[in-house]
């Protein structure tokens, strides 16, 4: 038995306490879901910047009527120290585990409105940590990323070992960890970064202007649109299936004390270039009834991207206990479904 079926046998037989930021969002909700689904009383936070109503309809729909009733949502912006005070308590006792997730994401996003991202994702970590802080909670896992790695050349990338931010968004994730490693060191309170590469899945939104490429490129070719690749299309990636974050996610959260604190990649520790991503998506969607025969067009590469990613998963596994159980292939066959219906439906 793995060390995930253990925690999940655990959890089920002697529920936590989670406070989920980003509740409305692509990973918030899909940790939301998994904890409901593991009977745990959970409180959501968020204010619907980038997430939607939607997301949380959706999970009610997956969940049964005793299992959403355990579920708390706050409205409100992770900015304001109040806001997270209030979160952090279910029935006047502090919860157990706070996940944050909640964030200003992508690199062109970060590059169009540094001021917003900056805001969102240094001063709403910030304020986080000293509520969560203040209330004692047992402990902290935030969303870091892999863009911390920057321009260090090395293949896979190592968490000791990172190079120069490349755009505003990965400026705050570096101090996202920088803040984490001062408040461990000056209050005693350890706060586990995840870096998350690439990670895709459901409820991830296809649309906008900063839309993932994934979900993007399955809209583009459902709808029979052409389909733009940024460079030659030989840049890589490790692409994370959401399965594997929510994993990661719930393994740092109750690790023991040599897994608290510091950080850890969260990724299959593989390396699919845009080029094998376009196929996969066109045999995938084929296999689903769905035709494209369109050949990409490739223009520019995108200002602020790295050339090539990919993790080395071995910390993770060492002491998390990590085993991601979905390849890319296998993530993209699972979340189909998904985007097939979103576009439909649309």
């Amino acid at each position: 038995m793995s060390y995930y079926q253990d925690l999940i046998i655990n959890l089920k037989a002697y529920p936590h306490t989670w406070l989920v930021s980003g509740c409305a969002g692509f990973i918030g909700s899909n940790l939301l879901e998994t904890l409901l689904r593991l009977d745990q009383r959970v409180v959501g936070l968020d204010n619907f910047s980038t997430g939607f109503q939607a997301n949380l309809d959706e999970v009610r729909t997956l969940v049964t009527e005793d299992q959403w009733k355990r579920f708390r949502f706050v409205e409100g912006d992770i900015c304001d120290l109040a806001t997270c005070r209030e979160a952090m308590y279910i029935e006047g006792e502090p919860v157990d585990h706070v996940l944050h997730q909640a964030a200003l994401g992508s690199v062109p996003r970060s590059i169009a409105d540094p001021i917003a991202t900056n805001a969102a994702n240094i001063t709403g970590q910030l304020t986080m940590l000293v509520a969560a802080k203040d209330a004692g909670v047992k402990s902290f896992v935030y969303a870091a990323s892999s863009s911390t790695y920057g321009d260090h050349p090395a293949l896979p990338k190592i968490e000791e070992r990172i190079g120069k931010p490349l755009s505003p968004y990965a400026v705050t994730k570096v101090v996202n960890e920088m803040y984490a490693d001062v408040f461990a060191g000056t209050y005693g309170f350890k706060a586990t970064g995840l870096r998350y590469f690439n990670v895709f899945g459901k409820r991830q939104n296809p649309n906008g202007a900063y839309a993932a490429v994934i979900p993007k490129w399955a809209g583009a070719m459902m709808t029979g649109d052409t389909l733009f690749i940024n460079g030659d299309g030989e840049t890589s990636r490790d692409f994370c299936y959401v399965e594997n974050a929510v994993q990661a996610n719930l393994l740092a959260a109750v690790a023991k004390s040599k897994g608290q604190g510091g950080v850890y990649n969260v990724a299959v520790g593989g390396r699919t270039t845009l080029n094998q991503l376009f196929t996969y998506l066109v045999e995938v969607l084929s296999s689903h009834g769905v035709s494209y025969d369109k050949s990409p067009v490739h223009g520019d590469f995108r200002p602020g991207d790295v050339r090539h990613s990919q993790a080395d998963i071995t910390k993770s596994q060492r002491l998390l206990g990590y085993n991601p159980t979905y390849a890319i292939f296998d993530g993209i066959m699972e979340a189909m479904p998904w985007y097939i219906k979103y576009y439909m439906c649309s």
